[in-house]
């Protein structure tokens, strides 16, 4: 997916740049799309709580329970087939594709990675975790330790990477901004562009 560049300036001392390859939800078809999806994992996330529930049913779910009267659930054509398919495997499979199907009804399928610059107090670097259960990964650099923000280019694999780079008092290596997403050399000069201006501009 492209990636995009989305700025903010909340005031003259702070500036905000994010960076995604999330899909655009601003046509009618894609706020459709958006909401198919939804509904599809919520609808897999039921079914495999159902099937897991109908595969234990023997040994913790029958009867009529103090909050769902499980004898009644069994014998509806849904609960009959929720058994049916329990029955059909292991315990072991249903716990392999249980994990699965969860990991992928709560997969972002998308990334966001953000840098923050406060003049006088430092940047925050920012990426964004794979599910929606666990929460981003975020470091902050004080103004104090940081030395230079760089452009520098790489080989990876058979290509020619620029990538966006903090010089940081103390450390054998540069710390590297949107490092998932190693956005094109425009984005890069922008955000170089900013972040400089914010630092410095104070000191010129």
């Amino acid at each position: 997916m492209p990636v995009r560049l989305l700025s903010r300036r909340p005031s003259p001392t702070t500036v905000s740049f994010t960076v995604s390859n999330a899909s655009r939800r601003t046509s009618t078809p894609a706020r459709i799309l958006s909401l198919f999806q939804f509904l599809l994992r919520a609808l897999i996330f039921l079914l495999v709580h159902i099937i897991d529930t109908a595969k234990l049913r023997h040994s913790f779910f029958q009867g009529d329970g103090p909050f769902l009267p499980w004898s009644t659930i069994w014998a509806t054509p849904g609960g009959a087939l929720a058994c049916r398919i329990a029955d059909a495997y292991s315990y072991g499979f249903i716990a392999v594709a249980s994990t699965v199907l969860i990991y992928g009804v709560f997969r972002k399928g998308y990334t966001e990675e953000s840098l923050l610059v406060i003049r006088g107090l430092g940047i925050q670097t920012s990426t964004s975790s794979s599910t929606y259960l666990s929460k981003a990964s975020t470091r902050f650099i004080p103004t104090t330790q940081i030395q230079d923000i760089v452009i520098h280019e790489a080989f990876k694999g058979f290509e020619v990477r620029f990538y966006l780079a903090l010089i940081v008092e103390g450390e054998p290596d540069v710390v590297v901004v949107f490092p998932k997403l190693l956005p094109n050399r425009a984005i890069l000069e922008e955000v170089w562009r900013g972040s400089r201006r914010c630092l410095y501009d104070s000191k010129s």
